[in-house]
């Protein structure tokens, strides 16, 4: 081989890789880069040693090698750019599950909370049988790992002015702090502290069905009407915001922090900000997806949304690639209203599957997904991970 040969050959080899289309192209253009690499190192091999190179590599040193066994050079390997998920990412059909405290809500009560108060509570699970009637009691997961049963109160579902039921239990009841729960019951509200095991009950007017923990009260509402009550006095009274579109506060954000609401129709989903404690519009604008890929579209929220810094997360009905009215989850900017991310879960679920349960300390979003059981999804890198596999019934989590 001469001289240019072997230049074209090292010229070659040091190309860099840029790979247009990663997932294929990419690992097969570095494949036969490292083919060409090997075959240039071969070559010049050879050519050190025919042109006397042996001798060279023969000699033995005139030193002996440093000792690197103690203490080595280490070179820094740079720092890996964080990955960013696309707008819009689907769930895979099947979902891993790692290891997770929460898992342990699959499991039976085996102790009551009457008899062992819990120092902070991770979760409230309400099993159900197929009719969405209670099938069991309440089950208290504490940070310890230990799950109890809530014997020190009994729930009756709540109900609107039509008689349709649902489980007291739901997300929103368990405070950020995990010590005390609180559940609307027609015409009173039950709050319960965990580390206690006692229970205050405070009288009020309606078919109370919802609860948000916010700051230093208690908003719980119906249709008609919410009110606030202070979680220490328990001195109520009415507010004015929508119980179904309240955004559960930041527990970061301060007991002055607004109130934040998004909810509205197709065509229609607006973001509103209302003051902390009259529930005076502040300031209200339109809900918008440019940011979103065609036709993606939200086209109506449901259950409860969170937020956690200036995120909002709600479980949604979208317009997706496939279908109008696929099951989806998604992440909006609370200032401007903007969607930032969603994730397609597709058309083979329960309709209303996969309501939201809120945030962790890492920024990913929890959620239900049945049959599943409880997920959680970054929406910055897009992955998804099974939390609780198959658990029928009713989560909330804390904080």
């Amino acid at each position: 081989m001469n001289e240019q040969e072997l230049r074209r050959l090292l010229t070659v080899s040091v190309e860099d890789i840029r790979p247009s289309h990663p997932a294929v192209a990419g690992w097969e253009r570095a494949r036969r880069t490292r083919r060409t690499r090997r075959a240039v190192g071969t070559v010049a091999l050879a050519v050190a040693l025919i042109g006397g190179g042996t001798v060279a590599a023969l000699r033995p040193p005139a030193q002996s090698p440093p000792d690197l066994s103690v203490a080595p050079n280490r070179s820094v390997a740079p720092t890996a750019e964080p990955s960013h998920a696309p707008p819009v990412v689907r769930a895979p059909a099947e979902l891993t599950f790692p290891p997770d405290p929460l898992a342990r809500l699959g499991d039976p009560a085996t102790v009551p909370l009457s008899t062992r108060p819990v120092q902070r509570a991770l979760a409230l699970f309400q099993p159900l049988d197929q009719e969405n009637h209670a099938n069991g009691p309440v089950r208290v997961l504490g940070n310890d790992g230990v799950v109890r049963s809530l014997d020190v109160v009994t729930l009756a579902p709540t109900r609107d002015e039509s008689g349709n039921e649902a489980s007291a239990v739901k997300p929103g009841v368990l405070s950020p702090d995990g010590r005390s729960a609180a559940f609307a019951q027609t015409n009173e509200l039950i709050m319960v502290d965990l580390t206690a095991a006692t229970v205050r009950r405070i009288p009020l007017d309606g078919y109370l069905e919802l609860v948000v923990w916010a700051s230093d009260r208690v908003l719980v509402g119906d249709d008609d009407r919410t009110y606030a009550v202070d979680r220490v006095t328990g001195a109520a009274s009415e507010v004015d915001v929508s119980p179904w579109d309240l955004v559960a506060p930041d527990p970061a954000a301060g007991r002055e922090a607004a109130l934040v609401e998004v909810g509205g129709e197709r065509g229609g989903l607006m973001l509103r900000s209302r003051t902390a404690r009259e529930g005076t519009v502040r300031s209200e604008q339109p809900v918008t997806g440019s940011a979103l890929p065609v036709p993606y579209q939200i086209n109506e929220f449901y259950g409860r949304g969170w937020l956690h810094g200036e995120r909002l997360a709600r479980a949604a009905w979208i317009t997706s690639g496939e279908i109008d009215g696929a099951e989806g989850v998604a992440v909006l900017d609370a200032r401007t209203g903007a969607v930032a991310h969603v994730l397609d879960l597709g058309r083979d679920r329960w309709k209303g599957c996969c309501e939201v349960l809120g945030w962790d300390n890492e920024g990913a979003v929890l959620l239900r997904l049945q049959p599943a059981g409880v997920a959680r999804w970054h929406p910055e890198t897009g992955e998804i991970t099974g939390v609780v596999r198959d658990l029928p019934g009713v989560v909330a989590l804390a904080g």
